[in-house]
């Protein structure tokens, strides 16, 4: 995240005790904290700064009509409930909203918007209001009520609080962007996943469908039976890659797995490939040993990449599977591998040797309908 924080505006806080605790304030926003822990941590901050007996933070919607966040702070929990639902962006509140600029107030009370204030509400006298806002981007307000010690909130108090609130819109900005990347790649995804499902999915399902009706006017129960478990077979490989297609969509299992380690792989090395291989999920993958799971990254990296280099193929299909062994195959539809039968020169010896000292094995050999399989296999737990 960048942030870019002005000093000319806050060149009037000189204690620097204040500065260091302002710094860290600011420097929250580097750290992995959802963002309402961290706007509630900033109006938290703001309190004791600027020594405030109660504080919020209403985050605008995207249309800046009202407050779609409220999060406030010196309230107990039965007071908030007395006071019922969170404002969205009333009286001065919506002032701030229609002219985000700052606000400071001696009696909150005698502004000629101060009205909605709910029955239960405590007495609230001296007010700052400054806009949460990046550059000309305003996200919401940061409001204070109750100066202690004063009776209303000082230059100073006010500089504090804008540079908080900056803090607070930067954060907020970069949530957006984020929710904004991950919607344009589920999006992606979706149409990814869309033409797979047509392509793969839909059109096994439609040839099952054509083999079972074949089959149901036949006279020969074996010819019957046999197309049956035939199809039985595809309906189990079709309800495979539909699960395979609903993981890619959520994105894959938890950082770390080998789910998610093996799509993030395949999408690294697509623009390497050409072509986006296909990839196939079977078993328990998710509770593989991590020394076999890094394994078979390693080994699936350097199959696909010796496919890239040597195979000059449209199509890529990736498979693993875990039961009593851990499985990784890749095929191709490329040229084959002119040492097919030894592997070596071309990269697979590492393959090999990476399989063996687990009490594995790495077998080369042509696909079924030309290029290549690499067919990588080790014990779940491996040998030491």
């Amino acid at each position: 995240m960048l942030c870019t924080i002005a000093i000319v505006p806050y060149q009037k806080i000189q204690d620097s005790a204040t500065l260091r605790r302002l710094l860290d304030a600011v420097l929250m926003i580097e750290a992995d904290v959802e963002l309402p822990a961290l706007l509630r941590h900033v109006v938290e901050e703001a309190c004791a700064l600027v020594d405030a007996r109660y504080g919020a933070l209403g985050v605008l919607n995207e249309a800046r009509t009202s407050l779609e966040q409220f999060i406030s702070v010196g309230l107990d929990e039965e007071e908030r409930a007395l006071i019922g639902p969170p404002p969205t962006g009333r009286g001065v509140l919506g002032l701030l909203i229609t002219d985000p600029e700052p606000l400071r107030l001696r009696d909150l009370a005698a502004h000629p918007d101060s009205y909605g204030v709910p029955a239960h509400h405590p007495a609230m006298k001296s007010f700052l209001g400054v806009p949460v806002r990046v550059r000309n981007e305003v996200y919401g307000n940061l409001y204070l009520t109750d100066k202690l010690g004063a009776d209303s909130f000082s230059d100073e108090d006010e500089s504090l609080a804008e540079a908080l609130a900056l803090a607070a819109g930067i954060a907020i900005e970069n949530n957006r962007l984020h929710d904004r990347v991950r919607l344009s790649s589920v999006l992606d995804d979706r149409d990814r996943i869309a033409r797979d499902l047509h392509d793969r999915v839909i059109q096994r399902v439609f040839a099952v469908g054509l083999s079972l009706q074949e089959a149901s006017r036949s006279a020969d129960p074996e010819l019957m039976v046999a197309r049956v478990n035939t199809a039985v077979d595809n309906l189990d490989i079709t309800i495979t890659e539909i699960r395979t297609a609903i993981y890619e969509l959520d994105g894959g299992a938890k950082e770390g797995g080998l789910r998610h380690g093996v799509l993030e792989l395949v999408s690294e090395l697509t623009p390497l490939l050409g072509a986006r291989p296909e990839v196939t999920f079977a078993g328990p993958v998710e509770h593989i040993p991590r020394r076999t799971a890094d394994n078979l990254l390693a080994a699936a990296r350097e199959a696909l990449t010796n496919a890239a280099k040597h195979a000059r193929a449209s199509r890529f299909l990736v498979t693993v599977s875990a039961n009593d062994h851990v499985t990784l195959e890749v095929v191709d539809n490329g040229v084959g591998l002119p040492s097919v039968a030894t592997g070596e020169g071309l990269g697979l010896a590492n393959l090999r040797s990476r399989a063996e000292r687990m009490g594995g094995e790495c077998v080369v050999a042509p696909g079924d309908f030309g290029g290549t399989r690499v067919t990588w296999r080790v014990p779940v737990e491996p040998r030491d």
